[in-house]
């Protein structure tokens, strides 16, 4: 099992000196990915349902650091970490200013971009940052996966799509991963199950549904309908990364059904429930250790690979 952890993108730990402590720590601990979450700007008040909270509220207020910027300066101060979107709103930016950012970014980092992808929620966001129209972001966001692939692999390129044109470019230098950067479908919706299986080169869910985990039961009926879909599209399910983000919670508070809820506990019970989801076939698992500070933030990423990584094997 490999593991990845989230960056700090808002809040008091949202600085330059928070985010490469938390950064440089997780890389000499030996975890695999760190992940950057995107928003550009909140609005005051919205009526967008947030998938993630009983209350369908989301819980941030207005600040929030832009993904790429953070992605670039963590960058230049690891050596090893995968670098993730989790998750990168397509529909939010030009998809060829894009494609040329994230093959400089793959470049930069020596070839360790994973563009994690979404098609977005906060209909406000939209609006304000005048998107493509946010019914059809489902469709927008395949076609600039489209592009995406194009540009990473194709030179010179022309695309006619329904959303976007353009006609003999160059778009160099191409990303050093080949054929390019991996692009990990997030949700856990049919939609994206199948834009997972027809254009994904993994699938990334949240694993939080009302505020609780995706149960290991629910996860591998996901996995079930998700490896029928890549069959039918005519593509290797085994060749595709699984990458579940994996709140760690409280104990003292109960699952759904009333039980202990998933990667709760001590460190045994979560290193077990660890082994439960490997067994489902999920590769990576992505916890959040970000607290109010950043000393707590380090010590949590600590007792994580002190205590349940050495017994979850």
């Amino acid at each position: 099992m490999r593991y990845g952890f989230y960056l700090p993108t808002r809040g008091p730990t949202a600085t330059r000196e928070g985010i490469l402590a938390l950064a440089r720590e997780g890389e000499r601990l030996g975890l695999h990915s760190a992940m950057i979450a995107d928003h550009i700007v909140f609005p005051v008040q919205s009526a967008s349902p947030y998938p993630y909270t009983l209350d369908r509220k989301h819980p941030s207020g207005g600040d929030a650091l832009e993904t790429f910027s953070i992605l670039g300066v963590v960058a230049g101060a690891t050596e090893r970490l995968r670098l993730v979107t989790s998750v990168l709103v397509l529909p939010y930016r030009n998809p060829v200013l894009t494609a040329k950012m994230v093959a400089s970014l793959d470049v930069l980092s020596g070839g360790r971009v994973t563009l994690g992808v979404g098609v977005g929620w906060l209909q406000e966001e939209f609006a304000a940052l005048d998107s493509p129209d946010f019914a059809q972001r489902g469709a927008v966001s395949d076609e600039w996966i489209a592009i995406f692939k194009q540009l990473w692999t194709t030179s010179p390129a022309r695309f006619e799509g329904r959303f976007y044109r353009y006609a003999d470019i160059r778009c160099e230098p191409f990303p050093l991963q080949k054929p390019h950067p991996p692009i990990w479908v997030g949700g856990h919706s049919r939609a994206a199950l199948r834009r997972a299986a027809r254009l994904g080169d993994g699938w990334h869910p949240v694993g939080a549904i009302a505020a609780s985990p995706l149960p290991p039961d629910e996860m591998r009926a996901c996995l079930a309908t998700l490896r029928e879909m890549t069959q039918a599209a005519g593509r290797d399910f085994a060749a595709l990364t699984i990458s579940y983000k994996a709140p760690l919670y409280d104990a003292a508070v109960a699952d759904r059904d009333g039980g202990r809820r998933s990667f709760s506990g001590s460190a045994a019970e979560i290193a077990d429930d660890i082994r439960t989801f490997a067994a489902s076939g999920v590769h990576e698992l992505i916890f959040d250790f970000r607290g109010e500070s950043v000393a707590g933030s380090i010590e949590r990423l600590q007792r994580f690979a002190a205590e349940v990584m050495p017994l979850a094997g």
